[in-house]
């Protein structure tokens, strides 16, 4: 069955959101809660991922997991920045009504995205043992680490897919889709984690391959969606690259690969810190670390929502609204935060033994590791959620250099807290590094914002291209 908008025909299925008009607050949360519960679900079987290895195989399975987060998390960042950069031009395009443009853009992401996801994917799986041995991963855990890492590295292509998928969903404003799809993913996951790692038996690469085999099926999913929009059909024209487009994706999205590229980096200097600790730290650390993703999942979703919001109002040139729209994301920021805080302070310990089998040896150890580092890290989270909010409005009209230099804020805050404080603080040192990273972070992007929305204040009708060259 079809529907209208703005005459142009779209299945009801999908629901596409102007955001150009009416209150910000509500189109925000029009987009981020769907997106927030879709990411909780996300983080959940993430959790419940490390729980069942963690109990079901042991503390050092959950440690090889662990030894890999940083690692892992490189290329996802990498593959995600693009995703995010490349969809900022449509969701720009789709603000000014211009779904000719759209479509082009469209066309030029799914090339660029082939070429990056095939080239990423061959370095990955190059660097595994280099990168393990260069972390010094400990040896009684690196062949499960290895294993784990190769299964998931092979499936980048699949992960590249899904997060343009899921981008350019919500670059129309359509949050539900992206929902069900990782509501999906989080079912087929835990049963295939159960199944693989508890059933049979198979190991901590199993537990890589049900992650995998999910996110196909999500992926399979957000295409048959999308493959209703009756504006986003392609025709050959669209799929020829042209220049001067793919050089403008590219400037926005790999700007955003190499800021999570550079965070990367600095945890997993982090986590050659780490590393030597033994495995009961590495484990109790790991189990923090899963819950990070719990932590600041209602940022990345409020993040989404701003980059989108952001997005279509400024290729409608409605500057007040952007404006108005950030000051309200950065108060729905501060309060959710301060409530996730609450939760992780009065009921840390519950959630951490959820990781551990408290019967293991080391495994009381690894829990009061574990707590320490989540009781920092919450005790400080409204400075994580204004650091989204900035960097997401930031990169919605198409400034990504200022959001990469906060990335290398972020990288020199977090290695040189363990550098010059390790001596005072010890293992602590870890834990301060992300606060300290967060804040060094907001130092840089705040301010950008201030500087970017004064010069688009008096100079409204300065193209996103142009005033992204003139931020440099």
């Amino acid at each position: 069955m079809l529907g209208e908008y703005k005459g142009i025909s779209v299945r009801v299925l999908v629901k596409v959101r102007n955001m150009t008009a009416g209150s910000p607050l509500k189109h925000i949360l029009g987009i981020a809660m769907p997106l927030m519960l879709g990411n909780i679900c996300q983080q959940l079987y993430t959790v419940v991922d490390a729980s069942i290895v963690g109990k079901g195989i042991g503390v050092e399975a959950l440690a090889a997991l662990g030894a890999s987060d940083w690692f892992h998390w490189l290329f996802l960042g990498i593959v995600q920045g693009f995703a995010q950069g490349f969809a900022i031009p449509m969701a720009q395009a789709f603000g000014a009504e211009d779904h000719g443009e759209l479509r082009r853009y469209l066309g030029s992401s799914i090339l660029l995205a082939a070429a990056s996801a095939a080239f990423v994917t061959g370095v990955a799986l190059l660097s595994i043992r280099p990168v393990l041995e260069l972390l010094s991963t400990p040896m009684d855990i690196r062949p499960m680490t290895i294993s784990y890492l190769t299964v998931l590295f092979s499936g980048i292509p699949m992960v590249m897919a899904y997060n343009l998928m899921a981008s350019l969903l919500r670059a129309l404003g359509d949050g539900r889709t992206p929902l069900f799809a990782i509501l999906m993913a989080a079912c087929i996951n835990i049963g295939l984690d159960i199944l693989f790692v508890i059933g049979l038996g198979w190991g901590v690469a199993s537990a890589a391959a049900a992650t995998l085999i999910a996110q196909g099926c999500s992926s399979f999913f957000c295409l048959a969606r999308l493959k209703r929009i009756s504006f986003l059909r392609l025709s050959k024209e669209d799929m020829k690259p042209e220049a001067a487009r793919c050089r403008r994706m590219m400037g926005i999205g790999l700007p955003i690969s190499l800021q999570n590229t550079v965070i990367a980096v600095g945890g997993m200097i982090l986590q050659r810190f780490a590393n030597p600790m033994g495995v009961s730290f590495i484990a109790g650390y790991t189990a923090t670390n899963k819950l990070y993703g719990l932590l600041e999942v209602a940022s990345l979703s409020y993040g989404y929502a701003m980059s989108t919001y952001v997005g279509q109002n400024l290729g409608a040139r409605k500057i007040h609204r952007i404006r108005h729209g950030v000051r309200t994301g950065a108060i729905l920021g501060v309060l959710t935060s301060l409530a996730i805080a609450l939760c992780m302070i009065l009921f840390g310990r519950n959630i951490v033994s959820l990781f551990i089998d408290l019967k293991a040896p080391g495994a009381e150890e690894a829990v009061r590791i574990a707590c320490e580092y989540l009781t920092i890290m919450a005790s400080f989270l409204p400075i994580l959620y204004l650091l989204f909010n900035y960097r997401s409005s930031l990169q919605g009209m198409g400034h990504t250099f200022i959001p990469m230099l906060s990335g290398v804020a972020e990288f020199i805050m977090r290695v040189g807290t363990v550098l010059w404080l390790t001596r005072w603080l010890d293992y602590r040192a870890l834990f301060w590094a992300e606060v300290f990273c967060w804040a060094g972070a907001v130092a840089i992007l705040y301010p950008g914002y201030l500087n970017v929305m004064r010069r688009m204040w008096y100079n409204p009708g300065e193209a996103p291209e142009e005033s992204a060259r003139n931020e440099t």
